[in-house]
């Protein structure tokens, strides 16, 4: 199947601060101590001899016995461009019966995928499903494919859509993870019609989108799971608005689909 392109999607997930130097790894573009070179400056990785060449004949520099006449304020080094590592945090709604099941089986599928696509397995994922009266995280960040797969297999759905109460869970783990490794760029992936049901209703997911749009620690990104019907309701986008996130319709829901979209970023 191929992959869904979203040319506007990746914008999102830029945040002044993070990832400027991350971990190397695979997911997002980002200056890092690996990679290929941009340019020469000062203060920048290793010593770029080229360069460093150049800068001494800006300031005219002679030759001293036979060798150019450099100085400290020559020095230049690389400034690169490689792909860092990030952490994805899923948030699922997985209440409802079949839906809420489908849905988690995409997201179970698409996390296996990803860990074992990742680069030296430097990627983490997260998986928090949004059912019955609290949400839970099912999955603590990381980068293990055997630890995936024991706690997502079987994991329950349906009930109630606590779903505000679950994007803050989302901002607690991004928000503890950020204090460990600040350098690290969050993803934060929402597969939700965007209705809540639990205790807390829409305000809830109002005052949470707040203040994660507010932190700027998280790129967001809503995969609107709306079923089709006559009349839609458009909470999904809504819920991206307020997240200031990108807002995508896939024509399946499945595992293919989930990563694809994420791939794309």
């Amino acid at each position: 199947m191929p992959r869904p392109v979203h040319p506007f999607v990746p914008r999102v997930f830029r945040r002044t601060g993070i990832g400027e130097e991350g971990l190397p790894g695979r997911r997002s573009k980002a200056y890092s101590a690996q990679g290929s070179t941009v340019r020469a400056v000062k203060g920048g990785h290793g010593v770029n001899v080229v360069g460093s060449v150049l800068a001494a004949a800006d300031r005219g520099a002679g030759l001293v016995d036979g060798l150019i006449d450099f100085r400290p304020e020559d020095l230049r080094g690389s400034l690169r461009r490689g792909m860092e590592s990030n952490l994805i945090v899923f948030v699922v709604d997985s209440s409802g019966s079949m839906a809420g099941k489908d849905r988690l089986q995409a997201v179970t599928g698409a996390v296996m995928s990803m860990l074992r696509d990742a680069y030296q397995r430097r990627d983490k994922v997260a998986v928090i499903t949004v059912r019955g009266s609290t949400p839970e995280l099912v999955l603590p960040p990381t980068g293990s494919t055997e630890v995936a797969m024991r706690r997502l297999d079987g994991a329950p759905t349906g009930g109630r859509t606590p779903l505000g109460e679950g994007l803050m869970l989302a901002h607690e783990v991004i928000e503890r993870e950020h204090r460990k490794d600040p350098t690290r760029r969050a993803l934060l992936v929402a597969l939700t019609d965007g209705r809540a049901t639990g205790t807390q209703g829409m305000a809830g997911v109002a005052k949470a989108s707040a203040v994660i749009a507010q932190r700027k620690l998280a790129g967001c990104l809503v995969i609107d799971c709306e079923q089709s019907r006559r009349v839609r309701l458009g909470l999904a986008r809504k819920l991206a608005e307020q997240l200031q996130a990108a807002c995508v319709t896939l024509p399946e829901i499945s595992a293919e689909s989930v990563s694809g979209v994420i791939n794309t970023i």
